[in-house]
């Protein structure tokens, strides 16, 4: 795709993004930059300034003298954002002022109501959960952590896109996010907290379970 010629650096990252989350690039696969540049109608700089980014996130990495390259899945690291995400999402809960909580738990108790099929398929899952999540965390004020949240969610996402394919079924547990959600809507944070910790937990189990990329490596 063509990208508009506003705010390039941004657009840019968004897109390797959506190409990792869709599966279509490769772990370890080498980033040819004048190719990059030319497919996306981008000069070589606001490209470059895109790839520094993603490489401070974890997304992509450089050798000395070969450039760019996207990021081997490892078994070890995946297991290690799940808790990672369940604690800066806790956080974010405890630093949110607890009647907009009392608030937001009705309205995610609906949202688990809404979607409480066990088996469906991946794409839907990641689209709903993303959804649900961002509600969770509306109510936090502190920005620079959930810039930490979406980046740390992103690198997440790499790993689920390239382990299960989108159209593949997989389960999940609906009454997770509604228990979540009834702890929240009854001020009861240190139970929501707990419960959002065994959802991660849970969750990056149910994806290797279901993984099926010959790049997963220990």
């Amino acid at each position: 795709m063509a990208i508009e010629r506003k705010n390039l650096r941004s657009q840019v990252r968004q897109e390797l993004l959506t190409r990792m989350r869709a599966g279509l690039v490769q772990p370890g696969e080498g980033i040819n930059e004048v190719q990059l540049a030319t497919e996306l109608g981008v000069s070589r700089t606001p490209l470059r300034e895109a790839l520094i980014a993603l490489e401070s996130e974890g997304q992509i990495e450089s050798e000395n003298g070969k450039g760019f390259r996207f990021v081997p899945l490892s078994a070890s690291e995946f297991r290690d954002l799940a808790p990672v995400m369940a604690a800066l999402e806790s956080l974010a809960l405890e630093l949110s002022p607890p009647e907009e909580l009392r608030r937001i738990g009705g309205q995610l108790k609906e949202m688990a109501d809404a979607f409480a099929d066990e088996l469906v398929e991946h794409q839907l899952v990641i689209t709903k959960d993303d959804e649900w999540h961002s509600v969770m965390l509306s109510a936090c004020p502190n920005a620079r952590l959930l810039a930490v949240i979406d980046s740390v969610r992103s690198s997440f996402h790499r790993y689920e896109s390239l382990l299960v394919p989108e159209d593949v079924k997989v389960e999940r547990v609906a009454a997770e996010h509604a228990e979540i959600a009834r702890h929240l809507a009854a001020g009861d944070i240190p139970a929501a907290v707990e419960a959002l910790k065994l959802n991660w937990m849970h969750g990056m189990q149910r994806i290797l379970d279901n993984a099926t990329s010959s790049y997963f490596t220990e």
